[in-house]
């Protein structure tokens, strides 16, 4: 999708920017709105503020390719179209819903031509997460010889759904969505622009802002269906206001404290082992339009956070549920959100392997490079071998019990006792089995 102040959106041919066309009828708002320069981008002065990540890109020349992620309506493509024009390189804006291999191949031997010329190339590709693999690939060449500075958008997490090798060729912005204070002030500018104020009462302009849902877009959108809607003299209230544009106001705004205040909610009635609580705070979410997969994320990590190893079964109910809902979509697939909350909730609870993650993630950033005993490494060569590695290695398979009680630690650090089961669940059973290896250890003397 096209992003905040954007037109009606990309053409399927790309084509390079060039100077508008006298306006054939009305323009809309967001349209008319669209900054002009960097500063003027609501919302987003972690990167275009004074001291934010682009504009310390950007004052250093050259900013290099870059991977623009956030939610619909931030200014994605606003903030792309503002960077070609701060670094004289000629904007090209492509879909990845409607490019195929053969547009991008044109468009790179475009983009070629140009630098023959002495230009240079900004190319804009929106959604590049639906680009295949392949085709991502494609872009590796054009970005490492410079032929094109790639931004792609995307509103999918670049880590899961762009390729490796071009994210390092790449950064990623994070571009937030609109806080109240960013959409209050797209409002005003609105307004401004407008020469009249909009027909809301405080408490309907209250929810204008909750109906944009972090959207600039949605929200000048949404303003403009307002100024239509009210008849001459009137103020619209927030009842009447979702009644005449036909949009419920969400019961939280999912960016601000409602949406933190009700995850904590839900999570600690899963902790607490209150099923009946962690199902209603889960309803309230869902009901408040809460991004499902969200919520299916969160799961997950209350099943390792908080149940861990005293119900191993806990990891792999969350994640059925969301496979689930991947499979059933809403609203069929969110009883299998509901069935993983309570199933967490009621499961016996342990965070021993998330303690004793943190204690081993600080100790090994805090204990250098120890190196494993050579006895337990692999000696592919002649000199490793002359070296003492693998040697006394036992195979734990051919030892009594198959347990050798060998050390595995190095010696600079020496052994730690990280994990610490609990007696709750399966866990008890894990932290007998971990008493008789120590025992057995004792007895064979390890190392």
């Amino acid at each position: 999708m096209p992003d905040l102040f954007s037109s009606a959106g990309l053409d399927p041919a790309p084509a390079t920017a060039s100077p508008e066309p006298a306006a054939a009828g009305p323009r809309p708002l967001a349209d008319r709105l669209r900054p002009r320069r960097l500063e003027e981008v609501a919302g987003q002065g972690h990167l275009v503020g004074p001291d934010g990540s682009l504009t310390r890109l950007l004052s250093g020349g050259h900013p290099g390719s870059l991977v623009f992620w956030g939610p619909p309506g931030t200014g994605k493509t606003t903030v792309a179209r503002l960077m070609a024009d701060r670094t004289a390189l000629d904007f090209v804006a492509a879909s990845a819903i409607f490019t195929g291999v053969a547009d991008l191949k044109r468009l790179f031997d475009e983009a070629r031509a140009r630098r023959r010329a002495g230009r240079g190339t900004l190319l804009f590709v929106d959604e590049i997460h639906r680009f295949n693999r392949a085709q991502q690939d494609g872009f590796l060449p054009v970005m490492e010889d410079g032929t094109v500075t790639l931004v792609g958008a995307t509103t999918e997490n670049p880590s899961f759904e762009l390729n490796g090798a071009l994210l390092s060729r790449a950064r990623v912005l994070v571009f937030r969505a609109l806080d109240a204070g960013a959409l209050g002030e797209l409002l005003a500018r609105a307004e401004a622009l407008e020469g009249r104020p909009l027909p809301l009462s405080a408490e309907a302009r209250d929810a204008l802002l909750g109906m944009a849902d972090g959207d600039g877009r949605a929200l000048l959108n949404l303003a403009e269906d307002a100024w239509r809607a009210a008849r001459p003299g009137e103020t619209l209230e927030a009842a009447r206001l979702v009644e005449v544009l036909q949009r419920r106001a969400p019961l939280y705004d999912k960016g601000q404290d409602g949406h933190y205040n009700l995850i904590s909610a839900l999570h600690k009635s899963v902790r607490g082992s209150d099923p009946d609580a962690a199902l209603y705070y889960l309803c309230r979410m869902l009901d408040a339009g809460e991004d499902r997969l969200f919520l299916a994320r969160r799961l997950v990590r209350m099943a390792s956070e908080d149940v861990g190893m005293a119900d191993p079964q806990a990891l792999v109910v969350a994640n059925a549920a969301k496979d689930a809902f991947d499979f059933l979509g809403s609203p069929e697939g969110e009883l299998a959100l509901a069935q993983a909350v309570v199933y967490l909730a009621t499961a016996p609870k342990s965070n021993a392997v998330y303690t004793a993650y943190k204690v081993a993630t600080a100790l090994a950033k805090g204990g250098g490079s120890a190196l494993p005993p050579k006895s337990i490494l692999n000696a592919p060569t002649r000199v490793m071998k002359r070296e003492g590695y693998g040697e006394g290695y036992r195979y734990d398979h051919d030892e009594p019990d198959a347990f050798s009680g060998q050390n595995y630690w190095p010696e600079a650090i020496g052994r730690q006792s990280l994990y610490r089961p609990t007696e709750r669940g399966f866990e008890r059973d894990v932290g007998r089995r971990m008493a008789w290896w120590a025992e057995r250890r004792r007895e064979r003397g390890e190392g």
